[in-house]
């Protein structure tokens, strides 16, 4: 009773605050801070130093260890210069996973294709991560940084992951990803065992996971680095999620194609990330096109590191879980998300914006600003709030997370099962305080709005299915 009385004191403070948030003009207010922030966000910027990777040995011909040693080469080459770019040129490149060093463009140039190994023993040994928000030591992923600043990802080519149900996927488990009697499997013990590790705080430097464990890498994973920019590439076929900033600040996403239909493949994850801008991107996945986070349960509230200050604007959403989402690995807490002019359509996409947590995570999420977003269809709701997120999880409960001042302006959709759908918790209906919605239209809805448990709901201008809504 004690840790809940704890995390219900620091909810009522964000109560307090969220209530003081004025009707009049938020919108203007909120994207002006938007377009500040925005334009705050500087790309990094790199000598004017090329180095090809052929000049290093890497060969179309050659094998993922061989061109992997002269990536790598190619990459520590420009790095010690003061920085410059690495440049894959035109044609199909078999390659080991790779480490960027700071001050290094890795450019994938027009008519290039970075194709990764499948063998898994290629990702060993494995280094420091989060997976599924709880600290680790797992597989080296596909494109990774630690520790590294002015790094970026460019050029008009691909990044493949060569994920499918034969290298990766089947390792979810699930016969539909290829998995059968007999195969590795992260539901057969490896992401208990990780979850367990976040559960008994065990250190980090003993939760090692391994190959048997089968917990999938990530495509790209930069990890407490500043000034990143990933642009203008296409990204597909992650064995896992797609684009993993962690502890991040200053990051562009910027003009980025992501085509992944694997399990967890997730599009753009930023966790635990700050200042972070993605735009004129486009995302058709397997799982959130976005999801925004800040670690699991015990460690989310241990390093305490909230995701904040993120713009998403004139993106394109088909295939996903949802468009953009907060959670569910969100124990850290998020504030400020601006997400404007954006399209969004599939039978495919099950929600536009999705807020999901519990009460193993805890923490606040606040000030979320949406405007401008047309949407052709999508699956179960417009809105999704779910304070009820994963239900039969095995973890310390009373952790009470609290969301706070949602916002939607000139947001139309043509078809969805319901337009606002909110499930808040038993106990309270404070958990879910300020939702307004401005100057929407939803039609073709199925089942109109669900909403319990939540407080401050209003409506300006909603017309659903042709009609006012009623708060």
């Amino acid at each position: 009773m004690k840790t809940k009385n704890i995390v219900y004191a620091s909810v009522a403070i964000a109560l307090t605050a969220c209530a003081t948030q004025p009707r009049t003009d938020r919108f203007a207010t909120a994207f002006a801070q938007a377009d500040s922030l925005a334009a705050s966000i500087a790309a990094p910027t790199f000598p004017d130093v090329r180095m090809s990777i052929d000049a290093f040995g890497a060969s179309t011909q050659a094998d993922a260890a061989t061109n992997k040693a002269a990536i790598c080469a190619a990459i520590d080459s420009v790095s010690a210069l003061g920085g410059g770019t690495v440049a894959v040129p035109a044609g199909s490149w078999l390659t080991g996973p790779l480490t960027l060093k700071s001050h290094v463009n890795l450019c994938i140039e027009e008519g290039a294709t970075l194709m990764f190994s499948t063998d898994h023993q290629d990702y060993l040994p494995a280094v420091l991560t989060r997976w599924e928000g709880v600290d680790c030591y797992n597989l080296h992923p596909l494109i990774y940084a630690y520790g590294q600043t002015d790094i970026a990802i460019t050029g008009s080519g691909t990044i493949d992951g060569c994920g499918n149900e034969e290298s990766w996927w089947f390792m979810k488990g699930r016969p539909q990803y290829g998995w059968r009697e007999g195969l590795l499997s992260q539901e057969l013990g490896g992401r208990a065992r990780l979850l367990e590790f976040d559960q008994n705080q065990v250190p980090v430097e003993q939760r090692i996971m391994t190959i048997e464990d089968a917990l999938r890498p990530q495509l790209i994973n930069i990890y407490n680095c500043s000034n990143v920019l990933i642009e203008n590439v296409t990204l597909r076929n992650s064995p896992f999620w797609v684009i993993h900033p962690l502890m991040v600040e200053n990051m562009i996403v910027r003009g980025v194609r992501i085509d992944s239909h694997g399990p967890n493949s997730d599009g753009c994850d930023p966790e635990s990330s700050r200042n972070v801008l993605i735009e004129n991107c486009f995302f058709n996945t397997g799982d959130d096109c976005i999801a925004i986070k800040s670690g699991r349960n015990f460690d989310g509230r241990r390093w305490n590191r909230p995701a904040e200050n993120i713009v998403v604007r004139k993106c394109e959403m088909k295939n996903g879980h949802g468009g953009v989402v907060i959670g569910s690995e969100i124990a850290g807490g998020f504030r400020n998300l601006w997400v404007e002019n954006c399209t969004m359509d599939s039978p495919e996409l099950d929600r536009v914006i999705r807020i999901k947590t519990n009460d193993c995570r805890g923490g606040v999420i606040e000030n979320i600003f949406v405007r401008n977003v047309e949407v052709g269809q999508c699956r179960e709701a417009v809105v999704k709030i779910n304070l009820k997120y994963e239900p039969d999880e095995v973890c310390t409960r009373g952790f009470v997370p609290y969301v706070c001042n949602v916002n939607l302006q000139n947001v139309n959709s043509r078809k969805s099962r319901h337009g606002i759908f909110v499930v808040g918790l038993d106990e309270s209906d404070e958990y879910v305080d300020g939702l307004t919605i401005e100057n929407c239209r939803f039609d073709g809805v199925e089942d109109g709005n669900r909403v319990s448990q939540m407080r401050n709901l209003h409506f300006d201008n909603l017309l659903i299915n042709g009609q006012p809504a009623q708060e």
